[in-house]
């Protein structure tokens, strides 16, 4: 038995490199079973899927063999490929990464959310509302991996503030069995501490003894279940909050960039997704979603008891709460008066928001209408506000400094430095996006995405509401066990080609799968946000299924009543657009002549 546990454990170490030799060499029957392009390219994206969902390859480095494999294969030449990872829907999200980097750099996240909980209160619910608020608001503008990261530091500080230091299951069992013994042999019980209830104590009448009531220990055991629900909830909340809020803005995370990139390359004409259409509608469905969550989290995880409503708090309960409202205080006060540095990195950061929706809000004229039409783009905007960034001084400057000729020649410096920026940004989501625009633009000029749309002709029938629920589902299952980049790249193409051949509008389908992509909360290798949350040892599988899977129903339901409501007059939802006919011409006249090209090879054999 040790020996076959052995091999398994050997095995399991080479699967990488097993992988990387096997999916090679299996996927070759694909190349033989298509037309020569389409199934060459169809090759190339069944490989970097595998790859994406096995991580046999760093996701990054998967993303560049697009680069190596389009070209030797006769997909596409370098100089169509290369160009696809580093559009401007690239520099879009570099923008964003570059003004988190300089807000992580002054701590203002850190202002923006004990501020937060200081106004919310310290009540269990309302501060799993605070996190959640907070925790969102950042993902918005910074990754859901850095947001996640940033808060739970401050819910541990918070839950050991009100709970005490989270013991393992083993010590609690300890600690309830010489409870018992205690009671057996003196039939005398002791006050119980705060750590074995909500927090830890200082001395206080912990020695006194008084007479046992008969149910002592099962009020201890609903207390300490109490505790550990609560401490569940509150790192639970955090990740879901960072997923659901990513999906808010453009650059919130990569999946919402991906569906900007791919729209460029199969429906250049489409103009009506930018970042104020992108944010009139997935705000409010953010704020929907993020609501139903709290009041799912906090009534299961006991933040709110319908039963016991009208309860009068225990005395230990107050003063934990007491403490924890003056632990985020006392953090709070620790942060000092507001620097100089933290108000310019406010300012610019609403410069950076209102500029990217006022820009083309499509029901007024934006600011870019006073340009040529075409030249300006969110990147512009973006990358405009961030280059201020590496030359606005960090300290207030001061004009006698100009007139005092012995004032020392200090060198002042910047909100942000080049050094800071390369340590911070993650360059690989940079390459990870570029590798799905590379995809992408293989699939089109491959005729590959024709040729699926060809095999789609069961869906005909489908309702598209009943679609977009279909593709909803299928998409939030599919990411449980994959990225959710490489899951929308992956999609994306076949949706557009699907919404063609229901004659709908293809942001129909497609801003539903997107969104769909970030839907993931059963699972810990779902998300990173979701690994980081359950790395802290305090949650387990199947707290994660059972919050999740009434999560992911709520958000297919709400996303599809979003689809059909406000969404249909902000993109224009209820016709076939003009820009997406011009394509599919374009793709019934290819698709009749790789008929041709598949019938005459058929014909030779």
């Amino acid at each position: 038995m040790a020996a076959l546990g052995a091999l398994v454990k050997k095995l399991w170490s080479v699967r990488r490199f097993v992988v990387l030799l096997c999916a090679p060499l299996a996927l070759v029957p694909v190349l033989l079973s298509l037309p020569p392009k389409e199934g060459r390219c169809l090759y190339v994206i069944l490989l970097m899927a595998l790859y994406w969902c096995t991580e046999a390859l760093p996701l990054a480095v998967t993303a560049l063999l697009p680069i190596v494999l389009f070209p030797f294969l006769g997909i596409l030449p370098s100089n169509k490929v290369c160009p696809q990872y580093f559009l401007d829907t690239n520099f879009l999200f570099l923008s964003g990464l570059i003004m988190a980097s300089a807000i992580e750099e002054w701590n203002l996240h850190r202002r923006i959310a004990l501020r937060v909980l200081m106004l919310v209160g310290v009540q269990p619910a309302r501060l799993i509302l605070g996190m959640m608020l907070t925790t969102s608001f950042l993902s918005m503008w910074l990754s859901n991996t850095a947001s996640t990261a940033m808060m739970l530091p401050i819910a541990n500080a918070i839950l050991k503030s009100l709970f005490g230091e989270k013991d393992t299951s083993k010590d609690m069992n300890r600690e309830n069995e010489e409870n018992q013994a205690s009671l057996q042999q003196n039939k005398l019980y002791t006050v119980p501490t705060e750590m074995q209830f909500l927090a830890s104590t200082e001395d206080k009448d912990l020695t006194e003894e008084k007479e046992v009531a008969s149910d002592g220990l099962s009020d201890l055991k609903k207390e300490e279940e109490y505790r550990t629900n609560i401490w569940k909830g509150f790192l639970i909340s955090i990740p879901y909050a960072a997923s659901i809020g990513g999906t808010a803005t453009l650059t919130g995370t990569a999946p919402n960039l991906i569906l900007l990139g791919q729209l460029k390359s199969y429906f250049p004409e489409c103009d009506v997704v930018n970042f104020g259409s992108w944010f009139m509608f997935a705000f409010p469905l953010m704020l929907i979603f993020l609501l139903l969550g709290w009041l799912w989290i906090s009534i299961l995880y006991g933040g709110i008891n319908l039963r016991g409503w009208r309860t009068k708090k225990s005395n230990i309960r107050e003063d934990a709460e007491a403490r924890a409202r003056q632990v985020i205080k006392e953090d709070y006060q620790k942060l000092g008066p507001t620097k100089f540095a933290e108000q310019a990195i406010f300012f610019l950061f609403c410069m950076f928001a209102i500029m990217l929706f006022s820009r083309d809000p499509k029901f007024i004229p934006g600011w870019a209408s006073l340009f040529a039409p075409g030249f300006i783009s969110d990147a512009v905007t973006g990358i405009t506000i961030v280059i201020i960034l590496f030359f606005f001084p960090s300290q207030k400057p001061s004009f006698r400094w100009w007139f005092d000729l012995k004032a020392p020649n200090t060198e002042t410096q910047p909100l942000l430095t080049w050094r800071k920026a390369q340590e911070t940004v993650p360059w690989n989501i940079i390459l990870l996006l570029g590798g799905g625009f590379a995809m992408a633009k293989g699939c089109e000029e491959s005729g590959l995405s024709v040729w699926i749309g060809g095999r789609l002709h069961p869906l005909e029938g489908v309702p598209p509401p009943v679609a977009v629920i279909l593709i909803t589902i299928v998409i939030a299952l599919f990411t449980e066990f994959a990225s959710n980049t490489a899951t929308i790249i992956i999609f994306l193409p076949v949706l557009a080609e699907l919404a063609i051949r229901l004659k709908v509008n293809p942001l129909y389908l497609m801003i539903p799968g997107t969104i769909g992509c970030s839907y993931a909360f059963m699972l810990p290798v779902s998300t990173p946000p979701n690994s980081i949350a359950f790395s802290s040892g305090h949650l387990m599988v199947k707290d994660m299924a059972k919050t999740g899977l009434l999560m992911n129903l709520m958000g297919v339901l709400l996303l599809s009543l979003a689809m059909n409501t406000w969404a249909k007059s902000i993109f224009q939802l209820g016709t076939f657009p003009a820009w997406a006919n011009i394509h599919a011409e374009n793709a019934t006249s290819l698709l009749t002549a790789v008929e041709n090209v598949t019938l005459s090879a058929l014909n030779k054999i």
